[in-house]
């Protein structure tokens, strides 16, 4: 690893930035109520915060329609209280990873209300527009993420717009050379605002097929609660014609020295992506959702990880994050302690760099947002199939104290769950046998171990309830065991680093981290 590859490695803490902290009493979360929590978030162990939009934003999709690419949402603060972030974050030891949005912008952002206006404007190109079929339907047969045709008819053009999500979110004509620039425009603003990294949301859905080919028939046995999962995205996203601007992309950020590109692989399961993205000069690190899936299994870690290892990328995993359910819920860890320490000491023995999304040091479950409160398009559009994503971006349960367990004086945005009260960072903090005190110990574990941070991975054995895998670097050997079955599994003798096993065993709901080294 080189002084510029601060990243390989890292551990990074996703802030869902609108749940976090509220410092001015709006029920939302803001940048103040961020540079107060820096001192919690440093004493984590964690190397950097992935901070998700805070552009301008009429929020239709939670800030990612975004209104405009260079200040600050108002009701999370200003561009100064954003530079004070980034120092006082510096000064803590940790690493800014902004999430930018570039595929898409809001329907309300001045490029789109001009490029509507006119088929020979400016901008007239800046967005993807295309001819009605002769009976008046959509150019084509995709669907939108969100439900529907991604398709939305302009009475002023005559023509449709793509949307790949909602129709308040145009997708960004970034064939367009034009358009590329000022992304790369947009980069350069950020960098010199001193943001270490940004996180490129739905980065696979940059590029369309040019001559709007129709999207064959998915191979499935199911009909699902949302019909896009019924096509084979082969042609409006997860294109080739991606990798040429990514190359641009990387040579922007490297051009302003130790920057990171952490691309997101959304909607698109393939190991093989992810280090289709990260080849030489394109992105250095991008996560899929391979590993936020509803089922855990050995076995398909051990894949997912050796999977990545053959394409010679360096991968990002996350167990959580706000599109997904919640690890604890997701893998029935829901009030067993025992097993959410499990999970956390896994995530961070994975060989690639980690995402910790908020709460999970805390082991909190999915929330159940009542009906009347769900705010998530998806949700609203899909319920009760399909229950959203707000269940995961409930607010951060600081205290036990209500309306919202101290992440402010009022009824935040969204409810705060009542399951969190016992779990609050109040309750854990000096609790030295808590899934927070659990969490810091293995954070503190991967920084100082060469072999779990950067170190070779060779998988021993894996089932669908239990992994064990070899850890080597720089003279270290550690072998990590991990075991959510009804059965012990034996386990090779050394000194135990964290975990516990019963002689040679490794009971039910538990794990173990033994060095292995020669001379231990």
């Amino acid at each position: 690893m080189t002084a510029t590859e601060w990243w390989r490695g890292a551990a990074i803490y996703e802030v869902y930035l609108r749940s976090f902290r509220d410092a001015n009493g709006d029920g939302e979360g803001d940048l103040k109520g961020l540079i107060a929590g820096l001192d919690y978030l440093a004493g984590l162990g964690i190397d950097a915060i992935w901070l998700t939009p805070v552009t301008p934003s009429p929020n239709f999709d939670s800030g990612y329609d975004v209104a405009d690419y260079r200040s600050i949402e108002p009701k999370f603060g200003t561009m100064e209280e954003f530079k004070t972030l980034v120092a006082e974050a510096h000064r803590r030891g940790l690493k800014v990873v902004l999430d930018q949005v570039y595929s898409h912008s809001s329907h309300l952002h001045p490029w789109f209300v001009e490029s509507a206006a006119s088929r020979t404007g400016a901008k007239s190109d800046w967005y993807v527009w295309a001819e009605p079929k002769p009976d008046g339907g959509p150019p084509n047969n995709w669907l939108g993420r969100f439900g529907g045709y991604a398709w939305e008819w302009s009475a002023v053009r005559r023509q449709y717009y793509l949307h790949n999500f909602l129709v308040e979110q145009p997708d960004l004509n970034l064939h367009n050379p034009e358009v590329q620039d000022e992304i790369l425009a947009i980069m350069r603003f950020w960098f010199e605002l001193g943001v270490d990294g940004l996180r490129l949301d739905v980065v696979n859905f940059y590029m369309h097929d040019a001559a709007l080919r129709d999207n064959p028939a998915a191979r499935r046995n199911d009909v699902p609660a949302n019909p896009y999962y019924l096509q084979a995205h082969v042609y409006d996203r997860s294109r080739p014609e991606n990798l040429p601007f990514l190359a641009r992309m990387r040579a922007e950020a490297d051009a302003a020295g130790d920057r990171l590109l952490l691309g997101e692989i959304s909607c698109d399961f393939q190991i093989e992506r992810m280090a289709e993205y990260t080849a030489p000069g394109l992105l250095h690190t991008a996560y899929s959702f391979e590993l936020l899936g509803p089922e855990l299994s050995g076995k398909a870690i051990a894949n997912a990880v050796a999977r990545a290892g053959e394409n010679a990328s360096w991968p990002c995993w996350a167990f959580s994050n706000h599109d997904v359910v919640r690890v604890a819920s997701r893998w029935r860890a829901t009030g067993r302690p025992e097993r959410i320490k499990m999970l956390q000491a896994m995530l961070i023995c994975l060989r690639g760099t980690i995402v910790l999304y908020q709460g999970e040091e805390l082991g909190l479950p999915h929330s159940d947002v009542p009906r009347h409160r769900l705010m998530d398009p998806e949700a609203v559009r899909f319920w009760p199939n399909h229950r959203g994503r707000d269940g995961a971006r409930t607010p951060m349960p600081w205290t036990q104290q209500t309306p919202s367990l101290g992440f402010s004086e009022v009824d935040g945005w969204l409810p705060a769950e009542s399951a969190h009260q016992a779990l609050a960072i109040s309750v854990q903090q000096n609790d030295t046998q808590s899934m927070l005190a659990h969490c810091r110990e293995m954070l503190a574990l991967r920084r100082r171990s060469r072999a779990l941070k950067l170190g070779d991975w060779e998988l021993i054995s894996a089932a669908e309830t239990s992994l064990i895998v070899r850890r080597r670097g720089d003279g270290d050997e550690l072998v990590c065991g991990f075991n959510w079955g009804d059965d012990s599994i034996r386990m090779p003798t050394g000194r135990v680093l964290a975990g516990k096993v019963q002689g040679e065993d490794l009971a039910p709901d538990s794990y173990v981290i033994v060095d292995c080294s020669i001379g231990q």
